[in-house]
C-alpha cells in the first residue's frame, strides 16, 4: 500500500540519524562566493528558475534569495551544489515516477528538505506573460535526474506522484509551467553523485531560450573547482600562492569517520579510560589526549522544533545522529570491557568540563516524544549519567558552533571488592572545516580558555514542553542513509529518566558548577523535553543495560 510504503519510508529516514546537516562547503545564497570560471556556488537558501521577459525577449534566469534579498543570476554563471546531507530514503511513489530507484538518492526539496542546510529550487512561471513550456532538451551525468512532486499530504490520502520530467525511459521530458499560480516546487532527485549538467529551454509567446545549469552532487566533486553552465567557460590561470614550508602538525591520530566508543576498561585493579576506534571484530585503542576527533561539516543541519536546548529554530547545530552515518564519526559510550561480576552497580560517566566556541549536547529521543539529556554544557557542569555492565550505548551529540573544543570526561565505578576507581581525560574536538585537524594538539591543548556566557536574562529557562510543531514527514530532523534499528524500544522502559532541559547555548567554557545534595545522592528531575511524537522510530536501540541519567541540580550564584 502505497501510503503505509511511503510512511515508512519516511520514518526510516528519521531514524537512520534524525540528521544530519548539508555541508556548508563555500558560501552560497546572495553572496560572492565564487567557483571556477567565476561562478557563484549556491548550496543553500530559496531560488527560483524564472523564465521572465527581458526587452520583449524570452529569457530564463535564476532569483536567488538565498542571502535575504533577491539577486537576479543567469544559469550559465550559477553552480548549484546539493551536498551530503541531501542523501535521503526516496519514497517509493516519487521513484516509480521518475523511474528510477527506491534506494537513498540525493533529494532538493524533498521531504526533509526543512531540517537540513540546501538549495530549494521552485519554479517561477508569473513573469513569462503567459504559460511556459519546459523541457529538458540536454543532460550530462553520472546518474538519472528526476523532477516529481510528491508530499506528505499526497501521501495521506493516497495520491500518486506527479512526475515533471526525468532522464529515464518512459518519463516525460517537459512540462507546462503556468504564467499564473504560485511557485512551484518539486522534488528534484539525482541517483549519483558528481556532476550534473541539466540544459532546459523555455518557450513562451512565440520565444525560446535555453540555458544549462550545472549542478554538483555530493561531496566528491569540490564545487568552487566546477565550471558553469555547459562547462565551456575557460578557467583563469592564476599562480599558487607561495605559502612556505607545511607547519609541523602536532602527533595526534585524527578520526573523522565510522565507529569509535568512549570506553572503560578494567586495568589491573583499576580503571582505565580510552578510545576504541573500529567494531567488534577489527579496532584499535587510543588514550583520549593521542587523538582529536573531526566532525565534518556535513554533519551541520537546522534546529527544528522541540531542540530550544540547542538554540533557535532554524539556526545551524552539527549533529552526530543516534546511527552510523558514512562520512561522520560515529561516538558511542561503552562498558562492555568488564563483566558483571566485576563491577558492584554500574559505570558513571560524567561530562565535567567543556572548552570551545558553543555548547555540547548529549541525549537520546525516546518513542512517546521525549528528549532525555544525558549532558549540557549550556546550562552548566558536571552532567552525569550511568551505564549497566556490559553495556554498549550511542547517543545523539550536538555541538553548537564551529571550532576546537575539548571536553572533560570522568568515568568512575564501584569494584566488586569494594574500591573505587575512576580516571579523568580530556577529549579534542574539530568540528567544521574552519580548522585543520591535523593541526589540532589532542588532549588539553593549549587554547586560551574561552569566558563563558549566560543566556539572556542570566537565568536559564526550562524548554517549552507540548506537542511539537512537525517537519515534512512528520520528521524532527534530518535524514539520512543508514538504516534503522529494527526493533524501536519504548521510551518509558525501565533505565530511561528524561529531564528538563534549559535551553541555553552559551559558548565559552564551562565547568565545575554542580551542587551535590547533602544526601550525596545524584538528583534527578523528571520533567520531559518535549519533541515531535513522531520521532518514534528514532529511539535508542536498548539492549540488556539501560542509560540513567542523574544531572545535578544547579543554584544560581
Amino acid at each position: 500500500m502505497r501510503n503505509g510504503r511511503a510512511l515508512t519510508g519516511a520514518a526510516l529516514t528519521v531514524a537512520a540519524a534524525v540528521l544530519l546537516g548539508a555541508a556548508g562547503l563555500v558560501a552560497g545564497g546572495s553572496g560572492d562566493a565564487r567557483a571556477a570560471g567565476g561562478a557563484v556556488v549556491l548550496d543553500e537558501g530559496e531560488l527560483d528558475l524564472t523564465p521572465r521577459l527581458v526587452d520583449g525577449a524570452l529569457r530564463l534566469q535564476i532569483d536567488d534569495r538565498g542571502g535575504g534579498t533577491s539577486v537576479v543570476r543567469e544559469p550559465s554563471q550559477v553552480v548549484l551544489h546539493a551536498g551530503p546531507a541531501t542523501l535521503q530514503y526516496t519514497v517509493d511513489p516519487l521513484a516509480t515516477a521518475l523511474g528510477t530507484t527506491t534506494l537513498d538518492s540525493w533529494q532538493l526539496n524533498g521531504w526533509e528538505a526543512a531540517n537540513i542546510f540546501a538549495p530549494e529550487p521552485g519554479w517561477n512561471g508569473s513573469e513569462a506573460g503567459g504559460d511556459t513550456e519546459i523541457t529538458l532538451s540536454g543532460f550530462e551525468g553520472p546518474g538519472d535526474f528526476g523532477m516529481a512532486s510528491y508530499t506528505p499530504e499526497m501521501d495521506s490520502v493516497n495520491a500518486p506522484a506527479i512526475p515533471y520530467l526525468g532522464t529515464a525511459a518512459d518519463v516525460p521530458r517537459s512540462f507546462t509551467l503556468p504564467g499564473e499560480g504560485e511557485r512551484s516546487a518539486p522534488t528534484w532527485q539525482f541517483t549519483a553523485e558528481g556532476v550534473y549538467r541539466l540544459t532546459f529551454t523555455v518557450r513562451g509567446a512565440g520565444a525560446a531560450d535555453t540555458e544549462t545549469l550545472a549542478v554538483v552532487v555530493g561531496d566528491d566533486v569540490d564545487p568552487d573547482d566546477v565550471l558553469p553552465g555547459d562547462g565551456s567557460t575557460a578557467t583563469p590561470t592564476t599562480p599558487p600562492p607561495d605559502t612556505g614550508p607545511p607547519p609541523t602538525a602536532p602527533a595526534a591520530h585524527v578520526i573523522d569517520n565510522g565507529h569509535l566508543d568512549l570506553a572503560a576498561r578494567p586495568d589491573g585493579e583499576d580503571l582505565r579510560f580510552q578510545v576504541k576506534e573500529g567494531g567488534a571484530q577489527a579496532y584499535e585503542w587510543h588514550e583520549p589526549d593521542a587523538v582529536v576527533l573531526h566532525v565534518k561539516p556535513q554533519a551541520r543541519r537546522k534546529i527544528t522544533e522541540g531542540y530550544a536546548f540547542l538554540g533557535a529554530v532554524g539556526g545551524a547545530v552539527w549533529w552526530l545522529p543516534i546511527q552510523q552515518v558514512d562520512g561522520l564519526v560515529w561516538p558511542g559510550f561503552s562498558t562492555d570491557q568488564f563483566s558483571s561480576a566485576e563491577i558492584d552497580g554500574r559505570v558513571t560517566f560524567s561530562l565535567d568540563a567543556v572548552r570551545g566556541p558553543g555548547s555540547v549536547s548529549v541525549f537520546t529521543e525516546g518513542s512517546v516524544g521525549a528528549v532525555t539529556l544525558h549532558a549540557h554544557s549550556g546550562d552548566g557542569l558536571p552532567d552525569r549519567f550511568d551505564l549497566s555492565v556490559p553495556t554498549h550505548r550511542h547517543t545523539v551529540w550536538a555541538f553548537a558552533a564551529e571550532g576546537v573544543y575539548r571536553t572533560t570526561f570522568t568515568l568512575s565505578a564501584t569494584l566488586a571488592d569494594g574500591t573505587e576507581v575512576s580516571d579523568t581525560e580530556t577529549l579534542a574536538w574539530v568540528v567544521g572545516d574552519g580548522t585543520d585537524p591535523s593541526t589540532v594538539a589532542p588532549g588539553e591543548g593549549d587554547e586560551p580558555t574561552a569566558t563563558p556566557t549566560t543566556t539572556p536574562g542570566g537565568t536559564p529557562t526550562s524548554a517549552p514542553s507540548g506537542t511539537a510543531s512537525t517537519a515534512p514527514g512528520g520528521s524532527p530532523a534530518p535524514s539520512t542513509a543508514s538504516s534503522p534499528p529494527s526493533d524501536p524500544p519504548d521510551a518509558t522502559a525501565p533505565g530511561i529518566v528524561p529531564v528538563t532541559a534549559s535551553p541555553g547555548t552559551a559558548g565559552g567554557s564551562s565547568s565545575g558548577s554542580g551542587h551535590v545534595p547533602a544526601s550525596g545522592a545524584l538528583a534527578a528531575t523528571g520533567a520531559r523535553v518535549a519533541v515531535i511524537a513522531g520521532a518514534a522510530a528514532v529511539a535508542l536501540a536498548l539492549g540488556g543495560g539501560a542509560v540513567y541519567l542523574a544531572r545535578r541540580r544547579r543554584t544560581t550564584p
